[in-house]
């Protein structure tokens, strides 16, 4: 303030000094303008780095008061001293104005903190990108009545009929990554029963907004719904007979785009049970024998995928698509008791359809799918061409408001005709089955489902139609 207190004393002491010059100022000093250094508080007549304007001065004569007898004894004078102090009386209060204005300047200078030079972030490590994640599946059967002949039922040994044990269905470790900025890396295991490879695959993308993509290697083939979302993210504890018909697997290229827009879509849908990003549109080949399996009669599969996620206005997410493939499978079956068996494989085709209204908080997911397959003839003793369909509907109610997690009631209702090709001899298949179950997301770590299942299905050990009710529980827990 001592500073700015003088810098208003000196501005003053110009308009004192210069009036009371004798020597005549010539007419450029009449007006100075003055500048005003802020780091040095210094005065300046010329502007200048770091120096602001304080104002126009100029010259005026002093005036001195007078009575009013003396003004009105001088008529004649002239009206040019009263502006010429009111213009000093003006320019008093600019610079006044000024040295607060100036004064307010340096005090919010003070007061705001100088950026300090940020460093640059340091690129990654390619192992640095890498993340690990899974999850494990413990479960519990009791079958409550029906057929308690031995019939068994084939995706969950835990449950059937005239049986109760404990089981660890699933116990999967995955490492996955980006590499680069165009290469993104996913390895699976399950490690259950014994260790299996489950996918092993690269993406390759042509872009940095990662639209265009090729995947090689062993992954989810890009068929249906239900065969491409997580274990871990189904409601329902197995898939449906139907839709389980390449055991989701196989080794393959698979070109994949999916529009930026689209990528967050699928991104909003992977939280509400959705399959994650497997291609808006997707199209490749794969061998068909399965996974960890080579092929057996020189050709290929083919399939492609079509999908989209709608959004309205609510949020809500709606998701519909068709997808279709065609090759020839070669069957595991006994050459002992089986004969006739085309040494290139049988005509392997289907095409199907989904629909899913996201849980929001109703959702509803159906599935549908026609074709042909390799099939076990009535008498068992060769293996040929059938036609085959079947399908499921599920209803599920996502609820938020209780106290302790999210609760996931549904029931789902499947029906198959057809056979299952990647079961040995590739028996015949006829399913009519019920589920009633609630799934309770007690945590993002935790989770513990309940299922009331009602099969009418076939025996596969024994190829009969068995009914039972089934009483079905699981532990899931997931690591990041």
């Amino acid at each position: 303030m001592a500073k700015i207190t003088s810098i208003r004393s000196f501005a003053l002491l110009i308009f004192l000094v210069l009036p009371t010059l004798s020597v005549p100022l010539p007419v450029c000093a009449e007006k100075l303008i003055l500048y005003m250094d802020t780091v040095t508080k210094q005065l300046y007549a010329e502007p200048g780095e770091n120096r602001i304007k304080l104002g126009v001065f100029q010259q005026v004569e002093e005036t001195v008061s007078k009575s009013p007898a003396e003004e009105k004894s001088r008529p004649d004078e002239s009206p040019t001293r009263h502006a010429e102090t009111r213009s000093a009386q003006d320019s008093e209060q600019r610079v006044e104005t000024q040295s607060k204005q100036t004064n307010e300047q340096i005090k919010h200078a003070s007061r705001t903190p100088v950026p300090s030079a940020e460093k640059p972030k340091e690129e990654k490590k390619w192992y640095e990108r890498i993340s690990i994640k899974g999850y494990t599946q413990f479960r519990y059967g009791k079958s409550l009545w029906g057929d308690n002949d031995g019939a068994s039922y084939w995706q969950d040994k835990s449950a059937g009929p005239d049986k109760s044990s404990f089981l660890i269905k699933r116990a999967r470790l995955a490492l996955s990554g980006d590499i680069t900025d165009y290469l993104y890396f996913y390895l699976q295991a399950d490690l259950a029963s014994s260790a299996i490879l489950r996918d092993a695959y690269g993406d390759l993308f042509f872009d940095k907004g990662k639209e265009y993509r090729v995947r090689v290697g062993q992954s989810k083939i890009p068929l249906g719904f239900e065969s491409l979302q997580s274990s871990s993210e189904r409601l329902a504890l197995d898939r449906t007979d139907a839709m389980d018909c390449c055991n989701e697997r196989d080794i393959g290229a698979f070109f994949m785009w999916t529009p930026t827009h689209v990528q967050e879509r699928f991104k909003a849908a992977k939280k509400l049970k959705g399959t994650g990003d497997y291609g808006m549109f997707s199209f490749g080949t794969f061998g068909g024998q399965g996974p960890n399996n080579v092929d057996l009669n020189n050709g290929v599969h083919i399939v492609g995928r079509l999908t989209y996620p709608f959004q309205f206005g609510n949020g809500q997410l709606i998701e519909v698509g068709a997808s279709a493939y065609h090759g020839r499978y070669v069957p595991k079956y006994d050459k002992t008791k089986i004969t006739g068996v085309p040494e290139k494989g049988i005509r392997d085709e289907r095409v199907g359809v989904h629909a899913i209204l996201y849980p929001q908080p109703f959702g509803l997911q159906a599935e549908w799918n026609w074709g042909n397959g390799p099939s076990l003839s009535d008498d068992k003793k060769t293996i040929a061409n059938h036609s085959l369909n079947g399908g499921y509907v599920q209803a599920m109610y996502k609820y938020d408001g209780f106290r302790w997690g999210t609760l996931l009631p549904f029931v789902k209702w499947q029906r198959y005709n057809g056979a299952l090709r990647l079961q040995d001899n590739t028996p015949q298949d006829r399913v009519r089955d019920w589920e009633f179950g609630v799934e309770w997301q007690i945590s993002p770590a935790v989770e513990l489902t309940t299922v009331y299942h009602m099969m009418n299905r076939t025996d596969l050990k024994h190829d009969k139609q068995f009914k039972s009710d089934v009483v079905r529980f699981q532990v899931q827990w997931n690591y990041f």
